[in-house]
Parts: structure tokens; C-alpha cells; sequence
């Protein structure tokens, strides 16, 4: 099991680029974990809006966890995606849809001799590799098949105890820990984040810029795709967060926080989530995925 592990994840490891937010200032507590079965294993909750400005909905998300236990051990699979149909493109929920089903499709077939094959046959290549290749399937489909449109993807694959991103556009992953930290882990691929970047605008004018929905990567869009990959250790204790710009774009990260820490469940938290950026105006789709490694 080592040696297959050392294969998979045989690539460098990246680290968020992103910046971290200060803990917050007072004292919290974070839900009491479920109670433990003695084996490690991924639970995760999925919530959707329209919001309320749109008249239909461009957001796709995907969530599945698997668990598979036996005298060989077990190791925890999870796939968690969401996908954001760009807003005034022809159509948008077309290629969020797609790339959705297309990344999941490509990560399953290679991954099946490895997760239900008898026996279970080692993976012929890393990760990283196969969620690149997932997203530039999906990438050629959007192209072929939609073609004008487009889609923002941030894909998570967790496998044991390490998670890989795939991230295109500006849906985000963030790791949300107990003490209050909200961690990005991607990095935008926007106009206004490129030129806060570059120094031409400070963090105060990019949060009122008035072109920041406007991407220079997207799924569907330009001949080739450039995706960001990285891997790291799954958040521990913490969480995974997925969400579309409806939801980081209309909430606080310490109103994300105190969403995870103060709810019973993960699908109660992404409930509550969802509320927020609704009462917050909602100004776009929203949709979000919250995912957890116990035992």
C-alpha cells in the first residue's frame, strides 16, 4: 500500500498561493466530530441555490464518497467538483453540466481496477496526471459540443489522507479549520485578481471592481487549457470547502467559518451557507460542498 501511495502522489507537492486569513479573535467551537468507527473515512454535504437574481441555474456540483474496508484496510475515495456555467454565454449550464459528468466519468475509469477490480490493480498513473487529463477531456467536450461557452471547474480528489485540486476560473477550495482559519487553497483566475496582482489595484478597489466576474481561463474557452494542479494533506481536524463565486462573492470568510463550526451536520452547514448568500442579496448561483476526514 505504501509503494502504490508513493506512486499516485509522485509528483511535487504545490502549496495554496493564496493568502491566509488571521484567526478570528474570540474563542470558538467547532461541532464535535461523529463518533468515531475506528476507520478513516470521508462524510460530505451539497447545497444549491438559483439565488435570487437569476431566473435559472448554471451551477453543477458533484459529490461522491466512497468507502471500501475489508482485512486489506481502507482507504477513503472521495470526488467532489462544482462547475460554474459562464453567466451570458450560450449555454452555460450545458457545459457546467458536462464537465462535471465528463471529469467524473474519466476519474472513474481510472480508478475502477483499482476501487472494485479483483484483485484491486495499482493505478498507472499519478493523481495529478488524472485529474489533468479529466479536465482537459471535459475541456475538448465543452469546446466540441457548446461551443461559445464555458465553464469555471474546481475539482477535489481525496485519497487517504491527501486531497488533489484541479482548479480552472474562480469557483474556489478553501480549508476551514477549527480555530477560526479559512485557508484558500486555489487561486483565481480572474481580470481583477490579475490586476490586483500586479499592483494596478489594492484589495479594497478589486472587492468593488466592476469587471470581476470577467475570467482569462475558463473550461470551453481558448484552444488549450492551462490547469492548476496541486496536492496536499486533506484539512485534519478541518474541513474541504467547494463553493461557485455565488457564495464567496456574497459572504464573509468569517461568515463561512461560523456557518461550519455552529451547525449539528455538514449538510445543516451547507444549508446555512446557502441562507446567507441568499439574505446577502443572491447575487448569482450559488452552490458549495463541505467535506470531512474522520476516524
Amino acid at each position: 500500500m505504501a509503494d502504490l501511495f508513493r506512486r499516485l502522489f509522485s509528483k511535487p507537492r504545490s502549496s495554496a498561493e493564496a493568502a491566509i486569513t488571521a484567526p478570528l479573535d474570540e474563542a470558538k467551537k467547532a461541532p464535535p466530530p461523529p463518533p468515531s468507527t475506528g476507520i478513516p473515512q470521508l462524510i460530505a454535504g451539497v447545497g444549491q441555490s438559483v439565488g435570487k437574481q437569476r431566473q435559472h441555474n448554471e451551477d453543477s456540483l458533484l459529490a461522491i464518497t466512497t468507502a471500501i474496508s475489508g482485512s486489506t484496510g481502507n482507504v477513503p475515495f472521495g470526488l467532489y467538483i462544482i462547475a460554474d456555467g459562464m453567466g451570458g454565454h450560450q449555454f452555460g449550464e450545458i457545459a457546467s453540466n458536462a464537465a462535471v459528468r465528463i471529469i467524473a466519468g474519466s476519474i472513474f475509469r481510472r480508478f475502477q481496477p483499482y476501487l472494485f477490480g479483483v484483485p484491486s490493480q495499482p493505478i498507472q498513473e499519478s493523481v495529478q496526471e488524472a485529474l489533468q487529463a479529466a479536465v482537459t477531456e471535459a475541456h475538448r467536450f465543452v469546446q466540441r459540443e457548446a461551443p461559445g461557452s464555458g465553464t469555471t471547474v474546481t475539482a477535489a480528489l481525496a485519497l487517504g489522507e491527501q486531497v488533489t485540486i484541479a482548479h480552472v476560473g474562480d469557483s474556489r477550495a478553501y480549508a476551514v479549520y477549527p480555530d477560526g482559519r479559512v485557508e484558500p487553497i486555489t487561486r483565481d483566475h480572474s481580470l481583477v485578481k490579475r490586476l490586483e496582482e500586479l499592483g494596478h489595484l489594492s484589495e479594497d478597489e478589486a472587492a468593488t471592481f466592476p469587471h470581476r466576474n470577467v475570467l482569462i481561463r475558463a473550461v470551453g474557452q481558448g484552444e488549450s487549457i492551462e490547469v492548476d494542479v496541486l496536492t496536499l494533506p486533506f484539512p485534519q481536524p478541518g474541513y474541504l470547502c467547494l463553493c461557485s463565486d455565488g457564495l464567496w462573492g456574497a459572504i464573509s470568510d468569517e461568515e463561512i467559518f461560523r456557518a461550519v463550526a455552529d451547525a449539528p451536520t455538514l449538510e445543516r452547514a451547507c444549508q446555512t451557507l446557502v441562507d446567507a448568500a441568499n439574505e446577502a442579496g443572491g447575487p448569482d448561483n450559488i452552490s458549495v460542498i463541505l467535506a470531512q476526514l474522520t476516524g
